[in-house]
């Protein structure tokens, strides 16, 4: 009998254990409760989120108001961004009011503008390729509709054009970039 309740006392132990692990996630949280039946505390509730709802919207808008946004002449592209303080200072810059970007074909395979002033960079040899929207220089946005291999710090995709899409947005002619945050929309 003593055998039984040192494994119950194990299994409270590491069950409180489990507990303060997941509460210590931030977005799940683990209580012990008293089986109704047995009136034992060996039944382990878990819950998805413990943030009141006013939190997680606030989270939610917090979220939304650091989205970086681009559009192409005015169209919206879809960006998968890099986590980098280059795209963190691009951020940063378009929250105050938005960023717009006159950019210049060249090579035949890429639009090339100017920020205006440099921001952080980490350059590596990248073959960027039709999608690819990098930052040359510290100081210059390119956005790829064909492909080059040079030395560029990564920004981000745009996810939701084809290459030939792509060709025919930014192959023909100058275009206009805009980064907006979620907060400028």
């Amino acid at each position: 009998m003593r055998f039984i309740k040192d494994g119950i006392k194990d299994l409270h132990v590491l069950l409180l254990v489990l507990v303060v692990m997941l509460a210590g996630c931030g977005r799940k949280t683990a209580e012990i409760k008293k089986d109704p039946v047995t009136e034992d505390q060996s039944v382990l509730t878990v819950t998805a989120d413990n943030r009141k709802p006013e939190e997680s919207a606030d989270l939610t808008q917090e979220a939304k108001d650091m989205e970086l946004v681009m559009t192409i002449d005015g169209i919206e592209v879809s960006v998968v961004w890099e986590k980098n303080e280059s795209v963190d200072a691009i951020r940063k810059l378009a929250a105050s009011g938005g960023l717009e970007i006159n950019m210049s074909m060249y090579g035949g395979f890429e639009q090339v503008g100017s920020i205006g002033q440099s921001i952080p960079r980490n350059d590596e040899q990248t073959a960027a390729k039709a999608g690819d929207i990098v930052l040359y220089s510290g100081n210059q946005i390119v956005v790829f509709y064909g492909s080059n291999s040079w030395a560029y710090t990564r920004l981000g995709r745009i996810t939701d054009k084809t290459e030939q899409e792509l060709a025919e947005m930014l192959g023909n002619g100058n275009t206009v970039l805009r980064f907006e945050t979620g907060s400028e929309r």
